[in-house]
Formats: structure tokens, sequence, C-alpha cells
């Protein structure tokens, strides 16, 4: 269960990545993330009150409070990263998101066995290949590198903090509601001081009604990316459901190439492989 879920994880992280990273080549990225989360919260309001979550309501919450303010520093951290560029060295070393939930792994006592430790290098080796490493000829900013680790140990932060926020299902629904509620009033903040010191809020033009349908699948993806981890590390070593859910940039890339025809060089193919490695490594160890 812990391997299926967090294999889950990966795929909707990585194809909801690809959505907001399409998304924000046209639309500021404050904007896109409170306008898709404002559509995740009020599905996850309606799910919450369907299944009766509010009764699940405790102390545990505030977990779910944490994770909803570190988020989205999280997720704007990454995006300007991306824009300082090149993205070939920033998104690889986001992955590094993975050392803090594994790092809880270890303290709260995790012991992975030989077969599982080196499927854990292995996988984090073919995502780090996967995402393109650009070594040569690629003049990194040290704003660019300081925005990524900032947002690896956001989006590490946030797996630690999502997994500790409910016990029972429809907990982790009124967990995941509250926590989309405080991004969006966190981002909204952030959006309504950008506004005022003359950044757009909005392309030329104005928001189109036929592109919310591209919101809600980023937002409700990144729900349920929550969720699915959130499942596998409570069912299962966090160290492993954490690495196969760091599995994502194989996802974006591979999106990438199908839906944009972007061509994968050598070194990102063989990441792909060597992650594909990893996982079969993890799952049968």
């Amino acid at each position: 269960m812990t391997a299926l879920f967090a294999l889950a994880t990966s795929l909707l992280w990585g194809l909801a990545d690809f959505g907001g990273g399409l998304l924000t080549r046209r639309v500021p990225a404050l904007t896109v993330v409170v306008v898709s989360q404002s559509i995740a919260a009020a599905v996850l309001g309606a799910v919450v009150v369907a299944t009766g979550g509010w009764s699940e309501a405790g102390p545990r919450l505030w977990f779910a409070v944490a994770a909803g303010l570190v988020g989205p520093v999280a997720l704007l951290s990454f995006y300007k990263a991306l824009a300082l560029g090149p993205m070939g060295v920033v998104s690889p070393l986001a992955t590094l998101s993975v050392a803090v939930p594994v790092s809880v792994g270890l303290v709260l006592g995790e012991r992975p066995g030989l077969v599982q430790v080196a499927g854990i290098a292995v996988a984090v080796a073919g995502v780090v290949l996967a995402g393109g490493p650009q070594l040569r000829s690629a003049p990194v900013q040290r704003r660019a590198v300081l925005l990524t680790l900032v947002a690896a140990l956001g989006f590490g932060t946030v797996f630690v903090l999502i997994t500790e926020a409910s016990t029972t299902v429809t907990g982790l629904f009124l967990a995941l509601f509250v926590q989309r509620v405080t991004n969006v009033a966190a981002g909204g903040a952030a959006l309504y001081v950008a506004v005022r010191r003359g950044a757009p809020a909005l392309p030329e033009g104005g928001l189109p009604w036929t592109s919310l349908p591209a919101y809600g699948f980023v937002g409700l993806a990144d729900v349920a990316a929550n969720g699915t981890y959130a499942v596998a590390a409570q069912h299962g070593p966090v160290m492993v459901a954490s690495v196969l859910a760091s599995l994502y940039p194989v996802v974006t890339a591979l999106a990438a190439r199908g839906f944009l025809r972007e061509r994968l060089r050598a070194v990102q193919a063989a990441g792909a492989g060597l992650a594909l490695v990893g996982t079969l490594l993890l799952a049968t160890g």
C-alpha cells in the first residue's frame, strides 16, 4: 500500500507541477497559487460537509495550518528560482526536499534494509538526472540556489506536517481543507501586497473563464497528492514513502515530452530508467 500510494503521489505532483508551470508562463505565480488553491478549498469544503469531517476537529489541525503557511512560501520560492534558472539545475536541487522526511524517519527509529538503501540511492540519483542537470555552461545565481534550498526545505516540511495532521480518512479531508484555506489566506495576502507595490495580478485581457478547469486540475491534483502521501506515510516506512513520492520530476519531464514534444536528453532518459530501478528495489525490499 505504501508504494502504491507514494507512486500515485509522484504522478499527481508531477502533473500538477507540469500544469502549474504552463499556467505561470502567462499568469503571475501568486495568482496561479491563489486561484488553483481556492478551487481546491471549495471542493474540499463540500467533501468535508458531505463526510462529516468537522467532527474530526482537534489539536492536530494545527499541523495542517502550519503546512498551509509553509506551502505557499516553498512554492513561490521554487517559482522564483525557476525564473532565475537554469531549470536544469533548479529542478534537481528541489528534490533535496526528500531529506526532511527521511531524517524524520531515521529519528523515529526506521532502519531500512540493504535493498531499500540501494533503492533510495538509485531512485534519488535517477530523479536528479531526470531533471536534466546542466553541469557546464550553466551560470547559477546564488539567489537561485538559496531560493531552491528554501523551497526544498519547505516542501519536505509540508510532507512531515500533513502526515501528522490526521489519523483517519475523514480527518484527512478536514486537514487538507484547513491547509488549503490557509494557503489561500497566505497567498491572497502576499498577492495583495504585490499588487499594492505595482505588480500585475492578471495578464492583459484578464483571466479567461475557459482556463478555470486547468486551475482546478492543478489545485485538486496537488490536494490529492498531499492526501495520497499522508496515507502512504501512515501505512509504511516514511523513508520509502518520501523517496517514491519524490519521483515527480520524472513525471513532469515525461509530461513535457508527451504534451509539448520536448525531447529528453540522454541524461534525462537514463535518470528515468534509474528512478524506475530504484522504485522496484524499494517496492521489493
